[in-house]
C-alpha cells in the first residue's frame, strides 16, 4: 500500500487541470453515485469511502471529494457497478461541448435578426399599397418642418424607404423569402450545436465558410470593426470545427474524435486521475 492511500479522502494530487469540469459542477452540481448504499466495501474506494464516521464521495465529473453523512434511509446495498453508472462529460469532450453551446448562441442571435428582417420585409410587400400614400405625406411634412424642399429624400434611412416603395413586388418577396430561409437555417444550426450533433457541425461548416466569401468582398469597399469582428469571429469557427472537432477526416476524423471522448470521459480517464485510488480500503 502507497502514501497516497493513507491520506484523507480529497488530498490526493490529481493528475489534471479541473478547470472545465469544475465550471460544469458549477453549474449543474458534483456528479455523486451511491449516496443512499447502506454498505461500503473495500473495492469501492475509489469512488466512495468512508472516513471519522463521515462518507466522502468522490465526483465523476471533477474529481472531487465530498463529504455527507451516511444515508438514514438506504435505498441500496451496495455500491452500483460500473455498468449501471453513467459517466458525466469531461476534458475535451466537456471542452468541446461549452464551445459548440457558445456558437449556438451566436447562431440564436443570428436566428432572431434574420427571422425580425424577414417578417419586416414580408409584412411590408403586403401592406406597401396602403402604406405608400402615408409614408410620402410624412417624408413631405419633415422636410418642410425644417425648411426644406417638399419631395423624396435621397439619402438616410428616408431614401432606403423611398427605394424600397419603388421597388418590385416580387424582389421583396423574394429578399423575404431569403431572409426567412437563412433564420431557419440558423436556427437548425444552433439547435443541432446546443445538443452536439455531428451533422450541425458539418452545417455550421459549411454554412459559415460560405460567408466568408462575401464578407471578404465587403472589407474591399468599406472596412468597419463590425465588419471585422463577424470575419475574426466566423474564421474562427471554420478554423475550430474543422481542426479540433476534425471534420472531413482531418486529424483521424471522426473515428480519432470519437476515441479522444473515450479517452477523457471514459474509466480510463476516471482511473488515472488518483492511480492509488483503489488501493484504499480503510473505514473510518
Amino acid at each position: 500500500m502507497d502514501d497516497t492511500s493513507r491520506l484523507a479522502p480529497g488530498a490526493e494530487r490529481s493528475k489534471r487541470g479541473w478547470w472545465y469540469e469544475l465550471l460544469g459542477c458549477a453549474g449543474h452540481g458534483h456528479e455523486l453515485v451511491a449516496r443512499d448504499a447502506s454498505r461500503i466495501r473495500p473495492q469501492d474506494a475509489w469512488l466512495v469511502r468512508e472516513h471519522q464516521g463521515l462518507r466522502w464521495h468522490r465526483c465523476l465529473r471533477c474529481d472531487a471529494w465530498l463529504a455527507l453523512p451516511p444515508p438514514s434511509t438506504p435505498g441500496r446495498e451496495y455500491v452500483p457497478g460500473r455498468e449501471e453508472i453513467q459517466l458525466p462529460l469531461r476534458g475535451r469532450a466537456l471542452r468541446d461541448r461549452y464551445v459548440l453551446r457558445l456558437i449556438a448562441l451566436d447562431r440564436l442571435l443570428h436566428f432572431l435578426v434574420l427571422a425580425v428582417l424577414a417578417a419586416a420585409v414580408l409584412g411590408f410587400a403586403g401592406e406597401r399599397s396602403r402604406l405608400r400614400a402615408p409614408f410620402y405625406r410624412v417624408v413631405d411634412a419633415l422636410q418642410n418642418s425644417v425648411g426644406g424642399v417638399g419631395g423624396r429624400s435621397a439619402h438616410g434611412l428616408l431614401g432606403e424607404l423611398d427605394r424600397a416603395f419603388g421597388a418590385r413586388s416580387a424582389t421583396l418577396w423574394a429578399i423575404g423569402a431569403v431572409l426567412a430561409a437563412y433564420a431557419v437555417l440558423e436556427g437548425v444550426e444552433a439547435v443541432g450545436l446546443w445538443t452536439g450533433r455531428r451533422w450541425a457541425e458539418y452545417l455550421t461548416f459549411v454554412a459559415t465558410s460560405v460567408l466568408l466569401v462575401p464578407e471578404v468582398y465587403e472589407l474591399t469597399g468599406t472596412v468597419t470593426a463590425g465588419k471585422v469582428i463577424t470575419l475574426v469571429i466566423n474564421c474562427a469557427v471554420v478554423a475550430y470545427l474543422l481542426f479540433a472537432k476534425r471534420l472531413f477526416g482531418v486529424r483521424g476524423g471522426g473515428r480519432a474524435q470519437r476515441a479522444e471522448v473515450a479517452r477523457d470521459s471514459g474509466w480510463t480517464a476516471v482511473d488515472r486521475v488518483y492511480p492509488g485510488a483503489g488501493l484504499s480500503g480503510e473505514s473510518g
